[in-house]
């Protein structure tokens, strides 16, 4: 299934039904008067967050949404019944914005929510409507009411509880993969990663939600590389993962690099906690690691933990750190005991300090 988090549809909510003329003819009934019904209310438009979903890509073949208009009213006495609703069905995190993108007219956060987007348009009344001691045939009836029509887009945001952020090849994909059942595209060139990708990561009897992104390079908020749209799904991250290349030239102007991507998008990324790991340490000799580790932890002014997803070196300890922020997140008590193994020797350069 192809991954699509953003559509724009046109969604239109039902017509009302027209009321009917109609008068009694009855054998032997000599005043029978009128008895035209009222016609029916049109559909109304709702967007409903269901299970089971993660991407929008069915809204990449149908774009068009309309209520069902409402049925016209009919002789003796018969009002027209309501049209059918238009429900559209989006996974959850999904917002939905106006035309403009300006306005943000909902949110959908939790299985099940449901937020009514357009109303149907109201039935005309029957000539029985209008009957009275001064107009005992009138022959009066109204049309219903227009429903309502815009152009919508929906956006999906996804939900987790932490986010993967660092340079294309810093080893997230890798990362995700080895802490998760998650199968992401993985290789040794840039941008391997096209769309984001989520995985259920397990520690200490604790489970938490981790989101990948495509990498960032230098200028992502101005479009280079894959651009900065895909920052969107770890808006809602409790604590960011900065993954950073051990093998790369140098570490400090990598981790410069993607903090200014995230302040210059905004949204409070920038502010969010995080956590900085050293990855890939199983391709450098200790002296390399230590001078890597140092010079970064140096640069933003705490200890930085040492990780790699191949070798399996450091996974727990970063886990066990995501999972104390995010506890403290949700407001949960404490489990009783050390939830974070205590750091590594200072000549290591590990450790860590969510800021």
């Amino acid at each position: 299934m192809k991954f699509l988090d953003q559509a724009k549809v046109f969604v239109k909510s039902g017509d009302g039904g027209a009321g009917a003329v109609s008068f009694r003819r009855e054998k032997y009934v000599e005043y029978g008067g009128p008895n035209g019904g009222n016609g029916g209310r049109g559909g109304d438009v709702w967007v409903e967050a269901v299970d089971g979903l993660n991407t929008l890509i069915d809204y990449r073949y149908q774009q068009h949404f309309k209520a069902e208009r409402g049925h016209h009213g009919m002789g003796k006495d018969r009002d027209g019944a309501r049209g059918a609703d238009a429900v559209l069905r989006v996974p959850v995190g999904t917002q939905i914005y106006d035309e403009s993108k300006d306005l943000l007219l909902a949110d959908m956060t939790a299985v099940g929510q449901r937020v009514r987007l357009l109303q149907g348009g109201d039935g005309g009344f029957g000539n029985t409507h209008y009957k009275s001691s001064t107009n005992r045939a009138p022959r009066r009836a109204d049309p219903g009411w227009p429903g309502q029509e815009a152009w919508v887009w929906l956006r999906l945001k996804l939900i987790a509880d932490a986010g993967l952020v660092g340079l294309p090849n810093a080893g997230k994909s890798t990362f995700l993969a080895a802490v998760t059942r998650a199968r992401p595209k993985i290789g040794d060139y840039p941008f391997t990663t096209l769309h984001p990708h989520l995985g259920v990561a397990t520690v200490d009897e604790r489970e938490f939600v981790i989101a990948d992104i495509p990498g960032l390079i230098e200028g992502a908020h101005q479009g280079a590389g894959l651009g900065d749209r895909f920052l969107g799904h770890i808006e809602r991250c409790r604590v960011l993962l900065h993954l950073v290349d051990a093998t790369g030239e140098d570490a400090v102007a990598a981790y410069e690099t993607v903090r200014q991507e995230l302040a210059a998008y905004g949204h409070g990324l920038a502010d969010k906690p995080e956590i900085v790991a050293v990855n890939k340490v199983d391709a450098l000799d200790e002296a390399a690691l230590r001078a890597a580790s140092a010079a970064l932890s140096r640069h933003i002014g705490r200890p930085v933990l040492t990780v790699s997803g191949v070798a399996g070196t450091g996974r727990d300890g970063v886990l066990r750190a995501l999972a104390e922020v995010i506890v403290r997140a949700r407001g949960a008590v404490r489990d009783p005991g050390p939830a974070v193994p205590e750091p590594p020797p200072a000549e290591d350069g590990a450790g860590w300090s969510p800021v």
